[in-house]
């Protein structure tokens, strides 16, 4: 283990629970991202996190990735991870439990889950077995890797990323009229986001403007499923959205006659609340994490909701002079960095590191 300087022991295999936690990003829906660390005499043992929904946990792989000849090792080893075992039986068994099956000694975690199911339990169920159960260690970094989940339980929603780039003077495009902005890293990045969420929402007019295909091509992994805000449903079938290879859904107030065997649509009430009705319906969808990538009328409808989580803005290097304005974050940005002669903003709406 590579020491961290400032930190204690506990807090750098915490540390190193987050890292691996974030590999499970696009894949567990609305279950958490966890990380999980077995460590013997300050060497790492076993090591997993949660790969996909629906699968292994991070404690079932790390125990999974324990050699044969260190089992014997675990009764006297320390498990971190970076969110509180499950306590319920769900598509997978219980953590806790497998954590009692191989009598390891220590416990230690990052956050508390508030899923109801566990909330506190897990914890009293191995305190009860007499394991030593250390809790608290870097929460607000423990909070931030879990801030999807966290969204999830709390507000019933996916979480909501704004993504938009705007020119140096602060426009984002033209009327009727596709304007690039950044350069080819700042779009590679873009790619990576993507393979990291759930879903990718734009509205009508970005589909019919920019006909962009909403996929993930410069990065490993999967693409999200793309979602289009169609009021009427009177979107051309040739655009790249509608691709048979990536899960798409229309929202429309009326599905037309002749559909799209592709795609699924859906019919909401758009006078009434209507994000609201639709990040329900995604939540049910378990799409867990979504980025609002369209233009500026569709992410002005989330800031006005006050519907959002995150936004990445890009400012890229050149100057527009007329045109869309690009929403404004009314916010200062939690981190800044350039990305070449590009500058990538970072805005949170609660506080996080």
């Amino acid at each position: 283990m590579i020491k961290t300087k400032g930190l204690t022991r506990d807090e750098q295999y915490i540390k190193r629970c987050f890292q691996i936690a974030n590999l499970g990003l696009g894949a567990t829906k609305t279950n958490p991202v966890v990380g999980c660390v077995i460590v013997h005499k300050e060497q790492i043992i076993g090591e997993g996190y949660h790969e996909k929904y629906g699968e292994g946990h991070a404690e079932v792989n790390a125990f999974k990735s324990v050699k044969s000849e260190h089992l014997p090792l675990l009764k006297a080893s320390t498990v971190y991870v970076s969110l509180e075992p499950c306590f319920h039986f769900g598509k997978t068994p219980p953590c806790v439990n497998l954590i009692l099956k191989h009598q390891v000694p220590r416990v230690v975690i990052s956050l508390l889950d508030p899923f109801p199911e566990v909330a506190g339990k897990s914890i009293q169920k191995l305190q009860n077995h007499g394991i030593e159960v250390v809790t608290g260690i870097l929460t607000t970094e423990g909070a931030f890797t879990a801030r999807r989940f966290l969204t999830n339980v709390k507000h019933q929603r996916p979480y909501i990323i704004l993504k938009f780039a705007q020119s140096k003077d602060g426009f984002m495009g033209k009327n009727d009229e596709q304007v690039w902005f950044t350069n080819a890293i700042s779009k590679r990045l873009v790619h990576k986001w993507r393979k990291e969420e759930d879903g990718i929402l734009i509205g009508r007019n970005t589909a019919l403007i920019d006909n962009p295909q909403l996929t993930n091509r410069l990065y490993f992994g999967n693409s999200p499923t793309r979602i289009i805000i169609n009021r009427k449903a009177d979107l051309p079938n040739n655009l790249k959205i509608f691709t048979p290879d990536t899960p798409t859904i229309l929202v429309c107030e009326q599905a037309p006659i002749h559909k799209i065997s592709s795609i699924e649509y859906v019919e909401l009430d758009f006078k009434n609340d209507f994000l609201k009705q639709l990040l329900a319906y995604l939540y049910q969808k378990k799409i867990g994490s979504m980025i609002v990538e369209g233009g500026a009328k569709t992410l002005q409808s989330f800031i006005d909701a006050d519907l959002w989580d995150e936004a990445r803005v890009f400012t890229g290097n050149k100057w527009l002079g007329s045109g869309i304005l690009a929403p404004k974050i009314n916010k200062t940005p939690s981190k800044v960095v350039p990305i070449g002669a590009d500058e990538l903003r970072f805005y949170y709406k609660k506080s996080s590191n």
